[in-house]
């Protein structure tokens, strides 16, 4: 049986169920891999995007192990934060638009990028989620190539500037890392990820 956080009601989990069930006569398999790309399927009501998520260095332990150590998940807008599920975890999920910072009026970068430099060293060992801002995980990479060490980077932005480009930077990278290839992506993409690692680590 799938279990699905969000559907409480018995109308909610019998939609959640006929889903699974029509995703997964598309989309074979039972492995973690599988499941978060079945559940991405589902996010995005799309089969095809089932062959366009990629997985690096072992993300889906890392995420795991991440999560059963209360590591903080940090979002790049609230809509990450509000949809990733609150439910069994004891992670703390933050979104950096919160962070008080004056970079983005000093220096111009995007308000998610400045989040993300002045949080610094509070990102290592955390699970940081993008999916919708493609220069907030440019600007994460070169912070990696800095030094820095999150457990996990679940990297999915959507659109026709820089995407692509930085999700193909992510999978160069020797961090664990959830990306999916081409222009396609979002939020809740990166949400399905998150959430699905929740119940993998707690099935």
């Amino acid at each position: 049986m799938n279990i699905e956080f969000g559907a409480r009601t018995r109308e909610a989990k019998e939609i959640n169920e006929k889903s699974w069930g029509i995703v997964q006569s598309f989309i074979k398999g039972d492995t973690p891999q599988d499941r978060i790309r079945q559940r991405c399927v589902i996010a995005t009501g799309d089969l095809a995007f089932a062959e366009l998520m990629r997985f690096n260095n072992d993300p889906v332990n890392a995420g795991i192990d991440a999560i059963r150590n209360d590591a903080t998940i940090f979002t790049d807008i609230r809509m990450a934060q509000v949809g990733i599920t609150k439910q069994r975890h004891k992670c703390d999920v933050r979104c950096v638009l919160d962070v008080e910072t004056d970079i983005a009026r000093d220096t111009g970068v995007t308000r998610t990028s400045a989040g993300f430099v002045a949080l610094g060293k509070e990102l290592n060992d955390a699970i940081i989620v993008i999916g919708n801002a493609p220069s907030a995980v440019l600007t994460v990479c070169r912070l990696i190539d800095e030094g820095l060490h999150p457990a996990l980077l679940v990297a999915t932005p959507v659109g026709f500037v820089n995407a692509a480009e930085s999700k193909e930077l992510v999978r160069t990278l020797v961090v664990p890392s959830i990306t999916c290839i081409g222009t396609r992506g979002g939020t809740p993409v990166a949400v399905a990820v998150v959430n699905e690692l929740v119940e993998l680590a707690f099935r």
